[in-house]
């Protein structure tokens, strides 16, 4: 672990988490929380370090030049913080890294050592999967825990995923097993659209997000780029018949799919998320006073909750994922 400007002291932390890699198809999670680190101007406070968790051979360091000096960035995972400003402030803890190629459970119990040390409320981890979804409807977004309680208090689906698993599941479990409140939010990728960026899943987890922890986040130009982008697909499936035929197919299984979900919930979750953009609700970084620079010395003395005991998650895999899939999961 690598110390870069000591441990903020925050308030009402959750953690919002992504990871570039298998877990994100289209590049949609990982562009998510770099999203949320751009808008609200996170200050970076730490990094884990890249020689315990990946093989650079995969991931290769990249070499830039600084006013002529040449540097090397190294692939890693990175924590930053961020403010949001209203009349109950709260504030985020971002993740974002890429899927390491070993030692995960060492990699997990390390960010949930974060966790604890910041008082992290809630652990919400984003993904994206490629999925026979046609890129002319709304994105779908599953909201996920494999804590019972928290599924119901939250209207969350209890996972009941078996199979093949990444980053994103591996850590979902060792929150589970550390006793701290954990939900995966997954975005389906049009399998035949799957190369990043993919804006319009990238806004239906943010979307989303918003609705689980209650916060307004400032969308920038992601609606104009999901039109875009829409646009842009709409024009490559017209110049080809099969897949302007496949599209049609997948538009129809999906209307049929959901036509008994045309509920008042639905209609009433819009709504919400309407009122709570128009009214400006919480949702707006802090400038300068207590809304700038707040990072901590670690040598407060501030309470912090119980330690949780050392997450193991159950599984045999110590980073191997296999090859690249389309499948879903947890």
């Amino acid at each position: 672990m690598i110390e870069l400007e000591g441990v903020p002291e925050l308030i009402d932390p959750v953690m919002v988490a992504a990871f570039e890699g298998w877990n994100d198809a289209g590049d949609a999670a990982s562009t998510a929380v770099a999203h949320l680190d751009r808008e609200w101007k996170g200050e970076v406070f730490a990094a884990l370090d890249a020689e315990d968790y990946y093989d650079f051979q995969v991931n290769r360091p990249t070499v830039w030049l600084d006013g002529g000096v040449r540097k090397i960035t190294w692939p890693t995972t990175r924590l930053s913080v961020v403010r949001i400003g209203g009349d109950k402030p709260r504030d985020l803890v971002l993740v974002r890294g890429i899927e390491p190629s070993m030692r995960w459970r060492s990699f997990c119990n390390e960010i949930l050592g974060f966790a604890h040390e910041l008082g992290v409320e809630m652990v919400v981890i984003l993904g994206a999967l490629l999925g026979d979804t046609p890129h002319t409807r709304p994105v779908p977004v599953s909201g996920i825990t494999s804590d019972p309680d928290l599924a119901r208090t939250m209207d969350l689906e209890e996972t009941r995923y078996e199979g093949p698993t990444g980053i994103v599941g591996i850590l979902q479990e060792a929150c589970t097993h550390a006793g701290v409140p954990a939900v995966s939010l997954w975005a389906a990728v049009p399998h035949y659209v799957s190369q990043p960026p993919n804006p319009k899943a990238t806004l239906a987890l943010l979307n989303r997000l918003e609705d689980l922890i209650g916060l307004r986040i400032p969308l920038g130009e992601l609606a104009e780029d999901a039109r875009a982008w829409q646009l842009g697909v709409d024009q490559l499936a017209a110049e080809d018949s099969e897949v302007a035929e496949y599209v049609q197919t997948l538009e129809e299984a999906r209307d049929t799919a959901e036509l008994p979900e045309a509920t008042g919930e639905a209609i009433a979750r819009e709504f919400e998320r309407y009122l709570r953009r128009r009214d400006g609700g919480p949702g707006h970084a802090t400038d300068g006073g207590e809304g700038g620079s707040y990072l901590r010395d670690t040598s407060s003395g501030r309470t912090r909750p119980p330690m949780p005991p050392r997450a193991e998650p159950e599984t045999d895999a110590e980073g191997d994922t296999g090859d690249e899939d389309d499948s879903s999961e947890d």
